[in-house]
């Protein structure tokens, strides 16, 4: 797998303690979850700092401020960073306690998160 199962049991977990309806999607050669159809978090092995780690939605305040701890990075896929993302290894969610603080960071985002758009194929008149 490209991401830690046991990362993202943990991460179930306390998704599940906290009532919160999700789904998970496997993309970007990791593990996507979702939240009233956006992107809450995620969990992928991040090749560029070979680390496991937390992909974040924080939003873009939480994440200036995120980026100031040594544990966190730039979410980029292309070398262009992602607004509102940020990359968090996995040693900085070793605690429990640590763990839930990321996800919680993203649970108060996503309630202001725009969902992705999804493509409509036009119709044409014949």
């Amino acid at each position: 797998m490209a991401y830690d199962e046991f990362m993202a049991d943990r991460l179930r977990k306390i998704l599940n303690e906290k009532n919160v309806l999700f789904s998970e999607k496997k993309m970007m050669g990791g593990l996507c979850i979702m939240v009233d159809d956006k992107m809450l978090c995620g969990l992928l092995y991040n090749k560029k700092h070979e680390t496991d780690v937390l992909m974040a939605r924080i939003g873009e305040e939480a994440a200036e401020e995120a980026m100031k701890k040594e544990a966190c990075h730039p979410m980029d896929f292309t070398g262009r960073p992602m607004k509102g993302y940020v990359f968090v290894k996995a040693e900085a969610c070793d605690s429990e306690e640590d763990f839930a603080k990321w996800v919680q960071l993203c649970l108060d985002f996503n309630p202001l998160a725009k969902s992705s758009k999804t493509s409509k194929k036009k119709k044409k008149k014949v």
